[in-house]
């Protein structure tokens, strides 16, 4: 029986029991990084589900690859949006977001 590392949540795909996505994987992978590396850049994932992950992907490869591409349009259209918020707002919400983030640590 074959073991699952990937699932699909939230419209998004997820390695099983973590919070790390695919995507984080894949462009790895794409550019190159050896599993071994993918571990090292991801401490709390064996190298077992690495390596599922990528079979995963390879098996799938023209579902993900949409699924890529879809997220990138999302991530584009996002950055256009940003763009727009004037200058005044964006200093605010970037003072913002590094008070919270001080605050967490």
């Amino acid at each position: 029986m074959a073991r699952e590392y990937v699932e699909k949540r939230n419209s998004g795909f997820y390695l099983l029991d973590s919070r790390i996505s695919i995507d984080s994987i894949v462009y790895q992978f794409l550019d190159g990084a050896s599993p071994e590396s993918i571990v090292d850049e991801f401490p709390t994932l064996t190298l077992e589900q690495v390596y599922g992950a990528i079979a995963f992907y390879l098996a799938n490869r023209s579902e993900i690859d949409q699924y890529l591409a879809g997220v990138e349009r999302l991530q584009e259209e996002a950055r256009k949006n940003q763009s727009q918020i004037p200058p005044g707002l964006k200093g605010r919400l970037e003072r913002a977001r590094r008070d919270f983030a001080s605050k967490r640590t």
